[in-house]
């Protein structure tokens, strides 16, 4: 909240001093998840955030894998909307190449399979998804019935956009241990790690978890035996200079399944 408030400000300072263009570079797009009323009586919050920036006086909006594509759409501006299926699929390919030999990933719910299937285009493996049913309490842990697609004797990949509590991933990983994966990975875009996350997954079958720097991570997190930081520098920097000397983006955006 304290980034927003102080990014708005800025926008606003900027637009006041006469700026031609005021482009926002924001890696972690906060309350992304709120974008629907999924009850009654609740904000939509991404939309209100995109409200805010652009009454800021925003021109143009850049951010790393956004909870609902859709979202580009609360905005009246440009958005340009970075994945990270290619940066992981390369860090991957050249850092962890034992992972490979056989591949499968997974998502760790059915509503995020088509990041799961992206992923898996660019590493050319198959795709399996871990089938859960959450409880109506978000306190309580999502139960989990089973896994569909074949897992067993494979490295299995599970592959999200935001980890927040840890909770739904280290179950997925629970659930692929037990049905015969080899190895349980993760890939992860955005690490949040809230409550006791380290602990849940210093304790699950996950071997090694993948995660980007799109939020600066705190020492507990980096130098955390499981996890492995994938920078999101070249990306953004290979956006920005785009943006900024009127070039193409769309090499670096979202491909069309």
């Amino acid at each position: 909240n304290d980034h927003l408030m102080e990014l708005l400000l800025m926008i606003d300072a900027l637009k006041r001093a006469s700026a031609r263009m005021v482009c926002a570079v924001i890696p972690y797009f906060g309350y992304a998840r709120q974008d629907r009323k999924k009850k009654g009586r609740v904000p939509i919050s991404a939309r209100l955030v995109a409200n805010l920036l652009e009454t800021a006086g925003v021109d143009r909006v850049l951010t790393v894998e956004l909870h609902a594509g859709q979202i580009q759409g609360f905005f009246n501006v440009p958005v340009d909307h970075l994945r990270t299926d290619r940066l992981f699929a390369e860090y991957i390919r050249t850092t962890h190449p034992e992972w490979l030999d056989p591949l499968v990933v997974v998502s760790p719910d059915i509503g995020g399979i088509w990041r799961a299937r992206r992923l898996a285009k660019e590493l050319n493996t198959s795709l399996a998804i871990v089938e859960k049913h959450r409880r109506s309490s978000s306190d309580e842990a999502p139960e989990v019935y089973h896994v569909i697609g074949d897992v067993e004797g494979c490295n299995a990949l599970l592959v999200d956009d935001i980890l927040a509590t840890g909770r739904t991933l280290c179950i997925a990983a629970e659930e692929l241990a037990a049905k015969g994966a080899r190895n349980v990975y993760a890939a992860i875009t955005h690490g949040l790690f809230t409550g006791e996350a380290l602990e849940l997954i210093s304790s699950s079958p996950l071997q090694k978890l993948l995660v980007t720097d799109t939020i600066a991570h705190r020492v507990q997190v980096a130098h955390h035996p499981k996890v492995e930081i994938v920078s999101v520098a070249r990306l953004l920097a290979d956006a920005i200079h785009r943006i900024f000397s009127c070039k193409s983006v769309s090499d670096l955006l979202v491909r069309s399944d």
